[in-house]
């Protein structure tokens, strides 16, 4: 791996601990059955579903992120008051923590993913990514760089709604990386908004959760087996306000911007203690349920 790229300190070991109830292996086994059956159902339907207007293709893409991530046992909670985004492409970044963060973002911003190279050999989420537009970045080859950047701007001018992971690698959510800049050059260079987000797993107390995490030498089996086992899990993605384009001029303080609205302290507060929830919805059985 290149010196160059970020890393984290997270590990599975140190920071993939729920402390919440486990639920029966019988239904764990039911709900990685049930979650998987449907990311492949997504990737059967994506070469259809792309013929679509973009305004259907967006409702059934929520619909079927939503579906997936309750499938696996969990609550949403969307916390925040969108705004409707001027016309134009939007940038929209988040903290990363989790392969969950994907269905998450989708399940309120269907758009263009922007990921590492690698993930396009992974069984069957690989072809999912590919048919689904997702932009991908060989991030161990520096002189690629600015080809993926010029890739995103073009997106974003031609209204895309294209969304990125700048911390480059996982956290616990705990912790949180710095934002890279080279992907907010291309919200400057296509005069596009940005849009920061947070994501937050949370158990049965409103605490964060760690059983997400999918960080360190984690293995996609493992995590997903740990998650399906964790009850009470809720996924909460708070939509914060945008930054509107010509706010920033230089691509390092609109990041330092993005990064600080992602990483405000709100982020470990109760669940509880936000108030500007948009809606909830419960999982798809009663044992991963938390109070609203």
């Amino acid at each position: 791996m290149s010196v160059w790229l970020p890393t984290a300190p997270c590990t599975p070991r140190g920071c993939a601990a729920h402390n919440g109830p486990a639920v029966a292996p019988v239904t764990a086994a039911g709900r990685l059955l049930a979650g998987t059956a449907l990311v492949l159902a997504g990737v059967l339907l994506t070469p259809l579903v792309s013929l679509l207007g973009a305004a259907h293709r967006d409702r059934l893409t929520r619909l079927w992120a939503r579906t997936v991530i309750r499938a696996f046992g969990l609550r949403i909670r969307i916390t925040g008051e969108p705004a409707p985004p001027r016309g134009g492409g939007t940038l929209v970044v988040s903290n990363h923590i989790s392969w969950l963060d994907i269905p998450l973002l989708a399940a309120v911003f269907p758009g263009r993913m922007l990921a590492k190279s690698e993930i396009r050999g992974w069984p069957v989420l690989g072809a999912m990514a590919t048919q689904g537009g997702t932009v991908f970045v060989e991030r161990e080859r520096l002189r690629a760089l600015p080809g993926t950047v010029r890739t995103l701007a073009d997106a974003l001018s031609d209204g895309s709604r294209v969304i990125v992971f700048p911390e480059a690698c996982t956290w616990c959510g705990q912790d949180h990386g710095r934002f890279t800049t080279a992907v907010f050059q291309a919200a400057l260079d296509a005069d596009a908004d940005v849009r920061p987000v947070r994501l937050t797993y949370r158990g049965p107390g409103g605490e964060p959760s760690g059983a997400p995490a999918y960080v360190g030498d984690d293995s996609l089996g493992a995590s997903l087996w740990r998650v399906v086992t964790a009850g009470g899990l809720t996924a909460e993605i708070t939509v914060l306000p945008v930054i509107p384009a010509g706010r920033h001029t230089g691509r390092g303080t609109l990041s330092e911007a993005a990064q600080t609205a992602v990483a405000s302290e709100s982020a470990n507060r109760p669940a509880s203690s936000v108030h500007q929830r948009v809606s909830s919805i419960p999982a798809a059985d009663s044992s991963a349920r938390t109070p609203s």
